[in-house]
């Protein structure tokens, strides 16, 4: 029998993993799977919405997740600050956030939509 939460597990642990690493050591070391690392990330995010989240985690993980996603926005002051005080690490940190940010959004999308759907299914005056 498949255990679902050890597939849900795995697939945070390498989504998280190659998020990070994608943006710094992957691209540079295969230059060749780069190009396919943000739709391993994003299948990966779904397995992670689908498999990992139940009902009673949705608010906790939308707060989360939104954060990361929000995190990941590419933002120019970080950038140069960070730069000018340690070079590229400014960059490195920027790419490292828009990894993770790639890895949450899908899940982000899934749950939220779980979440929705709870939300429409019950009838909002009871009689």
């Amino acid at each position: 029998m498949v255990n679902l939460q050890a597939i849900g597990a795995g697939a945070f642990v390498l989504g998280l993993f190659l998020a990070i690493l994608s943006s710094t050591a992957i691209g540079i070391l295969v230059p060749e799977i780069s190009g396919y690392l943000p739709l391993v990330l994003v299948v990966l995010g779904l397995v992670v919405g689908f498999l990992n989240i139940g009902d009673k985690e949705i608010q906790s993980f939308l707060i989360a997740g939104i954060a990361l996603v929000v995190a990941g926005i590419p933002n120019g002051t970080l950038l140069t600050t960070l730069d000018a005080v340690i070079p590229n690490l400014g960059t490195a940190l920027t790419a490292m956030l828009g990894g993770i940010s790639t890895f949450a959004a899908p899940a982000v999308l899934v749950v939220s939509l779980k979440a929705f759907y709870n939300l429409s299914k019950t009838p909002a005056i009871k009689k």
